[in-house]
């Protein structure tokens, strides 16, 4: 199993690198942000997988640890193969998708290219309680989930029932930069602008 590479950036597109490992260069699968982080002659380190099939040896390479691991877990999830866990993580970071998962919403997996309606709900149903290694710490992993709460909660201050707030939460961080995503008040203001002009009383009951 090859777990990881480390070497110099040969060629690169929106969905794959070849990196130059001691002579021998190895494609590898990657999603269209971190393609669009390396350049030609980079020196890089990925966490890889290779996925084995009987006309293919494929690697899918991440550059956290964490992005790995979640990728593994879709793999196990019914109907969804190598490029559609790739295209979750390259539409959801990890924080994303372990928060959608926690709420049981898959409305920011039906939005994944590739992705049906049963899919998307198979992936809620079976990855419950698989996500709880997700780090409390690290940039991009768990900011969503825990400024999610935040904002959630203060919709239900303001009048919104909780299901209601924590649909409308999951939608807008699913879409927002990552900036608002972690932010309580530019999340709170999506919110509330994704909910419209509706008066809270008739989220009610």
């Amino acid at each position: 199993m090859i777990s990881s590479l480390r070497g110099r950036v040969l060629h690169l597109d929106a969905e794959s690198v070849v990196i130059d490992v001691g002579g021998v260069g190895f494609a590898v699968a990657i999603t269209p942000q971190l393609s669009r982080e390396f350049h030609i002659g980079d020196d890089v380190v990925l966490h890889t997988t290779l996925i084995v099939r009987e006309d293919a040896l494929s690697l899918y390479g991440f550059r956290e640890r964490e992005e790995l691991t979640v990728f593994g877990q879709l793999l196990g999830v019914s109907g969804v193969g190598p490029k559609s866990a790739l295209g979750v993580l390259a539409a959801l970071t990890v924080g994303q998708i372990a928060a959608a998962v926690a709420a049981e919403d898959d409305a920011p997996f039906r939005r994944v290219s590739g992705i049906g309606p049963k899919t998307a709900k198979l992936i809620v149903v079976q990855l419950a309680g698989k996500l709880d290694h997700v780090p409390s710490t690290g940039a991009g992993t768990t900011a969503v989930p825990a400024v999610g709460g935040q904002v959630v909660a203060a919709l239900v201050a303001l009048g919104w029932n909780e299901r209601v707030s924590t649909e409308a939460v999951s939608a807008v961080a699913a879409d927002a930069p990552a900036s608002d995503a972690a932010s309580v008040p530019a999340l709170l203001k999506l919110a509330l602008a994704h909910l419209g002009p509706a008066r809270a009383e008739q989220s009610r009951g």
